[in-house]
């Protein structure tokens, strides 16, 4: 979730917006150890082409006044009938996805956003990719002055705290790659044990794909999932040079088909606030309001993203967190992480 965007919801669910990757099956369905050409990591032309196709492949035709029908090979929209529908030569269109031009115009972007039915997200994104620059991965750290709110925002109060409007807030903080960098003791125990290494990993990501036990935590995984994948296909946008983000993105590629399955939709997620659903092993599910706030590494930069969550004053969810918050930390003996393969 990057906190900046906020896209509007009046259902109480999360505020949302939904990019592709391309992998080789090689030797009876394994993924060949180097994961070939995975769209937007590393090389911006290539992301810029793999997310206009993943796009134009979501386009229905006579959603946009083209002849549809079965007969049709291509799924979506044709090169040719995107470069009509925005008013941009095919040889163009073509070169574009190809990874053959370069920094195209912001009247053509536009236009492009336009056929495509772009929402406010994914218009920056499609931005981003086409730019000529190359922003270095900020480098933000936790000061003790962020660590000193997180902490207040989960002190100990008395059980009837509920009643008087000062529930205790679980939040963490995350990175552009969706490393936890800090918490409260209330975030912690809530999102899986962070304060335990030997419980949980302590990236979001890896966490949610390579471990048995996200899907727990986390009642609504798919959509949990979703979120990663699109965070982490934006930061592979914005910083195309950090290699440790790579790393990542091209280990989930290769031990999850779940991850590879949710990057070739095309889906740019950028998430600001809404309600999400967490198990936790004493109190129960809980369905707690979300907000992120963004913590700048630099004028420009994205830094850290604060998750904060809260209930309802007087609602269930508010005396459970009450008692968490006064409660020591859940032990769960023999727990390990149970690795996806």
């Amino acid at each position: 979730m990057d906190g900046v965007d906020r896209i509007e919801r009046t259902d109480g669910v999360d505020n949302c917006i939904g990019n592709g990757i391309e992998y080789r099956i090689e030797n009876g369905g394994g993924i060949d150890d180097h994961i070939d050409g995975i769209d937007g990591v590393g090389d911006t032309r290539r992301a810029l082409g793999g997310f206009l196709r993943a796009r134009r492949g979501r386009v229905a035709p006579e959603h946009v006044g083209l002849a549809g029908g079965r007969r049709r090979r291509v799924r979506g929209l044709r090169r040719e009938e995107l470069a009509q529908l925005a008013g941009i030569s095919v040889d163009y269109y073509v070169r574009l996805e190809q990874g053959r031009a370069t920094q195209p115009s912001p009247e053509v972007l536009d236009a492009l956003a336009g056929a495509l039915g772009l929402d406010t997200a994914e218009r920056r994104h499609l931005a981003t990719l086409a730019g000529a620059r190359r922003d270095p991965a900020p480098t933000a750290r936790v000061s003790p002055l962020l660590q000193r709110v997180l902490d207040a925002m989960a002190l100990p109060r008395a059980l009837d705290s509920a009643r008087t409007g000062e529930t205790p807030m679980p939040a963490f903080a995350t990175n552009h790659r969706l490393d936890v960098v800090a918490w409260n003791s209330l975030g912690a125990e809530l999102i899986g044990g962070l304060a335990d290494p030997a419980r949980r990993d302590r990236n979001n990501a890896r966490y949610l794909f390579l471990d048995h036990a996200s899907r727990v935590v986390h009642p609504e995984w798919e959509d949990r999932a979703s979120e990663a994948v699109g965070q982490l296909r934006v930061a592979a946008g914005r910083y195309p040079d950090d290699a440790e983000l790579a790393a990542l993105i091209t280990e989930l590629s290769a031990h999850s088909a779940e991850f590879r399955r949710i990057w070739a939709t095309g889906e740019v997620v950028m998430c600001a606030a809404g309600r999400k659903r967490l198990r936790h092993p004493v109190a129960g599910l809980l369905t707690l309001d979300f907000e992120t706030l963004h913590v700048p590494a630099a004028p420009g930069e994205t830094g850290l993203v604060v998750h904060v969550f809260s209930a309802e004053e007087g609602s269930q969810e508010a005396v459970a967190l009450a008692r968490l918050a006064t409660a020591p930390p859940t032990a769960e003996p023999g727990h390990h992480r149970a690795q996806l393969g």
